[in-house]
C-alpha cells in the first residue's frame, strides 16, 4: 500500500532534462540579441526592476502567503498561511461545498533570491482511507518579486463537485507545492464535506 508521501510525490517527464540553474543576474545578462529568449525572460518577469526586500534568514524561494477557494456566486473563503496556526486548523474545519458546484482554488505566493522553475501542485483526495483522486495543477517558472510586482496570484483550473447521494460526505486530502527539483516549498493536511446544499 502507498504511503501518503509516495502519493503525493509529482509525475516525472520521460526523459525530460532539468536545465542547468542560473541566477536572475545570468538570466538577464544570456544572449541579450536572442529576440525570442528575451521574450522568454519577460514573460518570466526577468527585469531591472528592483528586488522586493526579503528576510536573509529565510532561504525559501517560494513563500505561499494564502489559499482561496472560488465558488462562482460566494465570497471566497481565504485562508492566510501567514497567520499562526493557520494549517493546522485546516484539518480540523473542513470546507463545505455544495454537490456539483464549481469551483477553482487560487494561491497568492512570493518568488524570493532567485528564479523559480516549475512550480507544482499536487492533490491526493481520499474517503475512508482510501484514495478517490489526485490531480496535480502546473503553476509555471517565476522570477523573484519586484517592488513593481510584490506578490504572484496564480488561479488553478476550474473544477467541479461530485454529484449524487453516494458523493456526499467527508472527505480528506493532502497537498504539496514542489518545484521542477522536487523541493517542496509547502505541505498540508485539509477536508471538505460535499453536501446537498451550502451550510
Amino acid at each position: 500500500m502507498a504511503s501518503q508521501d509516495d502519493d503525493l510525490q509529482a509525475s516525472k517527464t520521460e526523459g525530460y532534462k532539468i536545465s542547468e540553474k542560473k541566477t536572475v543576474a545570468e538570466y538577464a545578462k544570456l544572449d541579450q540579441n536572442d529576440e525570442s529568449l528575451n521574450r522568454w525572460k519577460a514573460s518570466l518577469g526577468i527585469s531591472d526592476a528592483k528586488p522586493i526586500p526579503v528576510d536573509p534568514n529565510d532561504q525559501r524561494r517560494c513563500v505561499i502567503k494564502s489559499l482561496a477557494l472560488e465558488v462562482e456566486g460566494r465570497h471566497d473563503i481565504t485562508i492566510d498561511l501567514t497567520a499562526p496556526g493557520s494549517l493546522e486548523s485546516l484539518k480540523g474545519k473542513p470546507f463545505s461545498i455544495r454537490e456539483g458546484a464549481k469551483f477553482r482554488m487560487k494561491a497568492n505566493f512570493v518568488v524570493q533570491h532567485d528564479v523559480l522553475s516549475g512550480l507544482k501542485y499536487v492533490q491526493v483526495i481520499k474517503r475512508k482511507g482510501i484514495r478517490m483522486d489526485k490531480s496535480e495543477e502546473m503553476l509555471g517558472s517565476y522570477a523573484p518579486n519586484t517592488e513593481d510586482r510584490q506578490i504572484y496570484e496564480k488561479k488553478f483550473a476550474e473544477d467541479e463537485a461530485p454529484s449524487g447521494m453516494l458523493a456526499r460526505g467527508h472527505y480528506d486530502a493532502a497537498s504539496r507545492f514542489v518545484d521542477d527539483d522536487n523541493k517542496e516549498y509547502l505541505k498540508f493536511d485539509w477536508s471538505f464535506d460535499i453536501s446537498k446544499d451550502w451550510k
